[in-house]
């Protein structure tokens, strides 16, 4: 079993910045790949960012495209989300997913690409 663990969301103003990170917890997982998905009360969970781990291919969301930045520390099993030029629509409960392999009819931009789902850290943007 692999725990992954957020950290480094808040409450920040229209325009900041703010950086996730998500570390797993098991240090001999080598995962396929890793993402960020966000939610909302009353909305269902959407993606937001991935990335592929052996080849560094990333995958974003329209909506974050340009302003968000997946990347990848293979040592540390980390997976981080940059994001700037934040908006008050970005408020969200953000979770890390890990896939430890290639599940075949999957698209990495959708939860069922994906074994492991972290708690979440609330992303609070203020207009």
């Amino acid at each position: 079993q692999v725990q992954l663990v957020e950290s480094g969301g808040g409450l920040v103003q229209a325009g900041d910045s703010l950086r996730l990170s998500c570390a797993a917890s098991r240090r001999t997982f080598r995962p396929y790949a890793m993402g960020w998905f966000r939610q909302t009360p009353g909305k269902e969970r959407e993606f937001v960012a991935a990335i592929a781990w052996l080849s560094g291919s990333t995958y974003y969301s329209d909506s974050v495209k340009g302003r968000f930045s997946i990347s990848r520390d293979n040592a540390k099993n980390t997976v981080y989300l940059q994001m700037v030029s934040l908006k008050p629509e970005d408020t969200a409960v953000y979770s890390c997913a890990a896939s430890s392999q290639f599940y075949s009819g999957t698209d990495i931009r959708g939860l069922s690409a994906y074994d492991y789902l972290g708690q979440g850290t609330q992303v609070t943007v203020s207009s």
